[in-house]
């Protein structure tokens, strides 16, 4: 069977380099790197009494992992913006938290070599659990300066809007 409906003679996977993620209906700048996408789903063990000595398995609760995203440190104020609706220091008692907007739903996009479109997840309420302005700085090194961000989500679905281009030649 084909891996690549589309493009039939395609053989290698999508490569992970070229990405892109949204949320409020903008793209971010700079993000460089994506935690993976991973949920887990417990294992509930069970017997009945009179069974011989066998556990039985079944699905049990659904955890979503959280998801790291990484950018160069720049003026942009997206991440930190985030970061303030759920905790804001000094916003005064009882506004510190910006409970009407602090979960977003979050869009990545996958693109192939050619700069297209080849798949997309949406990433359900969404919001900062982490907020790193300013990662470790280190004179011995030549590195750029990193921010980042951990949210927490409640789950997430492939678009299945987004389909396989026919790239080009």
């Amino acid at each position: 069977m084909a891996q690549f409906t589309v493009n039939p003679n395609r053989f290698d996977p999508y490569k992970n380099f070229k990405f892109r993620v949204k949320w409020d209906g903008r793209y971010v700048a700079g993000v460089s790197r994506v935690s993976g996408l991973r949920r887990t789903t417990d294992v509930v063990l069970h017997r009945e009494g009179g069974s011989p000595s066998l556990d039985r398995r079944s699905p049990g609760i659904t955890s979503f992992e959280s998801i790291t995203l990484e950018r160069g440190r720049t003026h942009d104020p997206e991440f930190e913006n985030w970061a303030n609706l759920v905790w804001r220091l000094g916003a005064g008692l009882g506004t510190e938290v910006g409970l009407k907007d602090f979960r977003k739903d979050m869009y990545i996009e996958l693109l192939n070599e050619a700069g297209q479109l080849v798949m997309a997840f949406k990433v359900f309420r969404c919001w900062p659990s982490e907020y790193v302005a300013l990662a470790e700085l280190c004179s011995e090194t030549n590195m750029v300066a990193i921010e980042s961000m951990t949210l927490q989500h409640e789950g997430w679905e492939r678009d299945a809007a987004v389909t396989e281009p026919a790239e080009p030649a």
